[in-house]
């Protein structure tokens, strides 16, 4: 399995918790209703979840995380 194949389950898997965490949340302590749920657990979950990246870095492709509760980016592979 190649970088970019990683680094796309990387943030999936990164983002799916979190989308289901906030669904969750937003259904049971929120007014909201109909579409405005998922649409508001997709925009705090892309917010909230780690960032996944392939760069070429020295000659080879790497995966670089960023977080918004990291500083910095780091590298995951």
């Amino acid at each position: 399995m190649n970088n970019k194949v990683k680094s796309l389950l990387y943030n999936f898997l990164g983002f799916a918790p979190v989308f289901l965490l906030v669904y969750f949340l937003a259904e049971k302590f929120t007014g909201l209703s109909g579409i405005w749920i998922p649409l508001a657990a997709f925009v705090a979950s892309t917010i909230l979840s780690p960032k996944f990246q392939v760069a070429k870095f020295q000659g080879e492709e790497k995966i670089f995380m960023r977080w918004i509760f990291l500083s910095g980016i780091k590298e995951v592979k």
